[in-house]
């Protein structure tokens, strides 16, 4: 268990920018501890969630994949200066559809949105 949280505390502190922590101020402090405690009870939540529906890989194993599935957007100019904007979540891939189904999350629980300007 040990490993484990010092394995998510490190992908925090990368990801979520939570080290290091140079606050003059004990409130900034306190808020800083908050959100990485925070942080950590819901990537051991969604972990221990992962490992009752039998998915019981690595963070890290688990992160790479599911980074490849992004929210993009297309801008279009028109020939009348009008500009178009699309934006669309890529489709998941068969690793993000097992992952997700084990949460219980849609596959692309964004719609698409066009913006015309």
């Amino acid at each position: 268990m040990l490993i484990q949280v010092e394995e998510a505390l490190g992908a925090l502190k990368s990801e979520l920018g939570l080290r290091p922590a140079f606050h003059r101020v004990d409130r900034r402090l306190e808020g800083h501890l908050f959100i990485t405690v925070l942080a950590y009870h819901l990537l051991a939540a969604i972990q221990r969630q992962l490992r009752h529906k039998g998915i019981s890989c690595r963070w890290q194993t688990i992160r790479a994949p599911l980074a490849t599935q992004m929210r993009v957007t297309v801008s279009l100019a028109h020939e009348q200066g009008e500009r178009l904007y699309i934006r669309q979540t890529t489709d998941p891939e068969p690793f993000h559809l097992m992952v997700y189904q084990a949460l219980g999350l849609a596959p692309q629980p964004l719609k698409t949105k066009r913006l015309k300007i």
